[in-house]
């Protein structure tokens, strides 16, 4: 290797300046006692101090506070022992700059002893520009990003409040322009801007925006995975909008935003310098993402709950209410039959009018009643397997001889077969109709779908082993005035109506509600103010219609034969009185018992009886289903007739395949259920 000559001439000393001030890292000449004697223009830019402020300037005061006394310690250590360290042996070095920020950085030590001169180069190197360096800062960026994002999702209860913050970190992590939330509408033909930041006049909050198969959100909902668009001008793949090429938006993130398997929407940054998003930057825009999706899950499912919890409340109530009001209807339809027969009222029009009148109102009671107990879940239902797309052809067919003209009617069925109770299901169905038209004064569309269901809400979702296979999703869509989310809320609770007094009694919804619950299925509301409202019923799906019984004929009316002895048990005493003066007009033999107490005293007696009838519900003591197993082990072959004002799925328990008589019922509906459970 060839050396270099000595350095004698006049301009050596200008030639060390040259070179000291030329070198690229930043150098310091430092005395023995730690204090600096030359700082050259480098370490002006990587320290934040002039040249003066770092000449007679304590090297301790570029260490960061937490370790200056130990680089004290170690500076007087190197002094008694000066070697040469090299740049690169150590990355974990942090220079305290002028302004108090940290900066990492390499440095490499040149003692000067060997040449006669008690001093040491410092050679000072920033690492942050360091491409690995670099990534190093930027992912420790991005999940502190993530770990800020999480702690707050843990606080917050608000998804509408994480729904805003996301897109702000997003723009923040990744130093992008614009970010934004893209939430795909139930129709799936356009998207809602949910949140967002930096958004363009055109793309405001709240705005709808086409969900098009040629754009990148589109793109990203239609394969459910992340797209980048490096540069604009260069992209054949999609159509970019002309207002982005305007505000001078050149480069694109977006990323699928998911819910339970499906990708409900996009969350999407842009930025104005070419390929700025690389993988790094996609790994964390999709964990954004996804904890974005957790939290509004989370917040779906808690509000779900308590909704859910809130009308199972008021459907305990209104069961119990139903019960006794039931009750009171046995009395009062079954005195006015009773009224309606005697000779005076027959023989006189005017008693018999006001007597009809008050029995219609009693029948129009035990209507309300049946609503209360349909939203309670506690209605008898009979299910059977209903074709619904035959069941949905029938009723739009009815449908279009009875509603305006306006209103058209549109139909769209895929062959799906349920388990349901067929009366009860169109009867919810047309509650759903009724509102709907309510919903269109003006006219509009009525759109009914069904179909093995593609999704499930919540409540489904939750239930061990079940998948969308295993329902049937019958939809209503309207195109009339939509609800805001306040009577959405709502729109399921009984009583609650929005419209005027006398045009509803606010259980139509409820009904529709508790049905399809107690059919073991749900049913989901979405609506949009201006827009219309959409009326999702599910129900069991089942593969195919069992075989029909062809020798099995209508069943015929048959009469009680006279002398019956009917061991009857009912705690309503004015109940017990109507049912006992069914029993003498039919010219049966009733023993009356307040509770299954007396009603067993009569049996351990000795009396021989033809058929037990007696309520479920009795008060205190024994229930109508316990009494029912006592008797049976003591008269095995006696016939069990039950009776209730409700039936839930602990009553259909209770009954075990028992003949059931819902109250309030007519001396007719008591013969034919007797007639049934006596046989020939």
């Amino acid at each position: 290797m060839t050396s270099l000559p000595p350095l004698v001439g006049p301009d050596d000393g200008a030639l060390f300046c040259t070179l000291f001030d030329a070198y690229p890292d930043a150098l310091l000449l430092v005395d023995p006692q730690g204090m600096i004697r030359l700082a050259n223009p480098s370490a002006v830019e990587v320290l934040g101090y002039s040249v003066e402020q770092l000449i007679g300037l304590s090297v301790e005061q570029l260490v960061p506070d937490a370790m200056r006394s130990r680089h004290a310690a170690w500076r007087e250590s190197y002094a008694g022992q000066p070697r040469i360290r090299a740049m690169g042996t150590q990355m974990d070095l942090v220079a305290r700059r002028q302004d108090g920020s940290e900066v990492m950085v390499e440095i490499a030590l040149s003692p000067l002893q060997d040449h006669g001169l008690p001093y040491v180069v410092a050679a000072i190197r920033s690492v942050s520009e360091y491409p690995r360096v670099k990534q190093a800062l930027q992912r420790a960026r991005y999940s502190e990003q993530l770990a800020r994002f999480g702690r707050l999702a843990v606080e917050a209860r608000d998804s509408q409040q994480l729904l805003a913050l996301a897109p702000v970190i997003a723009s923040e992590a990744l130093q992008a322009e614009m970010a934004k939330v893209l939430l795909l509408e139930a129709s799936g033909l356009e998207f809602r801007i949910a949140a967002g930041v930096g958004l363009l006049p055109q793309e405001a909050a709240g705005h709808r925006l086409p969900n098009e198969p040629g754009s990148p959100s589109g793109h990203v909902v239609a394969t459910g995975k992340s797209v980048a668009v490096g540069d604009y001008a260069s992209e054949q793949r999609f159509t970019i909008p002309a207002h982005y090429l305007q505000a001078g938006l050149v480069c694109e993130l977006s990323v699928p935003l998911g819910d339970r398997g499906r990708t409900i929407g996009t969350l999407a940054v842009r930025s104005r310098r070419p390929h700025h998003f690389g993988e790094d930057e996609v790994r964390f825009l999709e964990s954004l993402s996804s904890m974005l999706a957790t939290v509004m899950q989370r917040t779906a499912s808690e509000e779900a709950l308590h909704h859910a919890q809130r009308l199972e409340s008021v459907g305990q109530l209104t069961g119990c209410v139903a019960h006794d009001f039931n009750n009171l209807l046995t009395v009062i339809s079954g005195n006015l039959q009773m009224l309606e027969e005697l000779p005076a009222c027959a023989d006189d029009p005017a008693v018999r009018q006001l007597v009809g009148a008050a029995y219609r109102a009693a029948r129009r009671g035990g209507e309300l009643t049946g609503k209360l107990l349909a939203f309670s879940r506690r209605q008898v239902l009979q299910p059977t397997v209903v074709d619904t797309r035959a069941l949905l052809a029938s009723l739009t067919g009815m449908l279009a001889r009875t509603l305006d003209q306006r209103i058209a009617l549109r139909i769209d069925t895929r062959d799906a077969l349920c388990i349901a109770d067929s009366v009860q299901l169109e009867s919810a169905l047309l509650n759903v109709v009724i509102n709907a038209r309510d919903a269109m004064p003006q006219g509009g569309t009525i759109t009914f779908t069904s179909g093995p269901a593609v999704d499930l809400p919540a409540e489904l979702e939750a239930e061990a082993g079940l998948s969308p296979d295993g329902y049937v999703a019958i939809a209503i869509t309207d195109t009339g005035a939509g609800m805001p989310e306040s009577v959405r809320e709502r729109a399921f609770e009984p009583f609650f109506t929005t419209k005027e007094a006398g045009r509803g009694t606010g259980l139509g919804l409820a009904t529709v509600y508790g049905f399809t619950r107690q059919s073991h299925g749900a049913s989901t509301l979405r609506s949009t103010p201006g827009e219309g409202t959409t009326v999702t019923l599910y129900l069991p799906r089942v593969a195919e219609r069992p075989p029909v019984d062809e020798d099995a004929g209508a069943e015929r009316p048959r009469r009680v034969r006279a002398g019956v002895r009917v061991l009857l048990v009912e705690d309503d005493p004015e109940v017990r009185k109507v049912i006992q003066a069914f029993l003498a007009a039919m010219a049966c033999e009733a023993f009356a018992c307040a509770n299954g107490e007396q009603a067993l005293q009569l049996l351990d007696a000795g009396r021989a009886f033809d058929l037990l009838l007696t309520d479920i519900v009795l008060g205190t003591g024994l229930r109508g289903s316990e009494l029912a197993d006592r008797v049976r082990e003591r008269a095995p072959d006696l016939p069990v007739l039950l009776m209730s004002g409700y039936s839930s799925v602990l009553l259909d328990d209770e009954s075990q395949g028992r003949e059931l008589l819902r109250k309030p019922c007519s001396r007719a509906d008591l013969e034919r259920a007797m007639a049934k459970v006596l046989g020939p």
